[in-house]
């Protein structure tokens, strides 16, 4: 699934919960989720089209 940084847990590579994928308004895609260690910290990380594409396909909801 998606990973991404938590600034609570201060850690890197932390997989999303229930990532959503979303697209900026200048074009890129973004995915939004909740972090699985302290389940309360919002995580949001910048994904090209391809890496969007292929989190959409493995499960992410698409949500643009």
């Amino acid at each position: 699934m998606v990973k991404g940084y938590c600034v609570v847990c201060k850690e890197k590579g932390i997989e999303m919960k229930d990532p959503q994928i979303v697209q900026t308004s200048r074009g890129g895609y973004m995915a939004k989720g909740i972090c699985t260690k302290c389940n309360k910290t919002k995580m949001c990380v910048m994904l090209s089209k391809e890496n969007a594409e292929k989190a959409i396909k493995d499960g992410a909801k698409k949500a643009f």
